[in-house]
């Protein structure tokens, strides 16, 4: 059942939510065991461990008290994700010939999405990156960062898990970086009241 993204509600991912994300991701990991792994692990280690070894990783991540990224809940049902941490969080990051850093600057990172099937195209995407910008910059970042993909056409929706940029302009992001055509850095500052 669809439902209109201005009755979303957020939460950090926490061991006391940790089945909410569980749920969210199901028996696949979100996308082929992925568990939202992909950029804080070596490839190697990534696909040696596809599935059940990338969960338990997750989980343990969760389990030391690291905030892996935000939930977006409709009903009190989880319907979305938005991984969200500093950058040095994510060491693929740091080999990524594409993505590498534009500059010195810390900054968070915003490296993957996912959202159930029937809330997709309805501005969930959108909303979670927002709730990412406020939650990060609680906790003292003050650049955040995304890697979104700007499509030449139409595409999959399992290619699009970096967000499109699309959504990241919605959200009040800028391009500061582009080192391939359908890759964009996209950065937003995180203003301190």
């Amino acid at each position: 059942m669809a439902a209109s993204s201005a009755k979303l509600t957020f939460k950090p991912v926490t061991p006391d939510n940790w089945r909410d994300f569980e749920t969210l991701f199901g028996e696949r990991g979100a996308c082929g065991g992925c568990w939202c792994m992909f950029w804080r692990l070596k490839r190697s280690e990534f696909e040696r461990q596809k599935g059940a070894g990338n969960k338990a990783a997750m989980r343990a991540l969760v389990d030391s008290k690291e905030v892996p990224g935000i939930l977006a809940y409709f009903g009190g049902e989880p319907v979305g994700w938005c991984a969200v941490a500093p950058r040095e969080s994510y060491t693929a990051l740091e080999r990524s010939r594409i993505l590498k850093p534009i500059d010195a600057k810390p900054v968070w990172s915003i490296s993957c999405f996912f959202v159930a099937k029937p809330f997709r195209r309805q501005g969930v995407s959108v909303k979670l990156l927002e709730a990412a910008v406020k939650y990060a910059g609680k906790r003292g970042a003050l650049i955040i960062e995304g890697y979104p993909v700007e499509p030449q056409g139409a595409m999959p929706d399992a290619f699009v898990w970096h967000g499109l940029a699309s959504a990241f302009r919605a959200a009040g992001f800028k391009e500061c970086a582009r080192r391939s055509e359908t890759r964009p850095i996209m950065r937003r500052a995180i203003r301190r009241h």
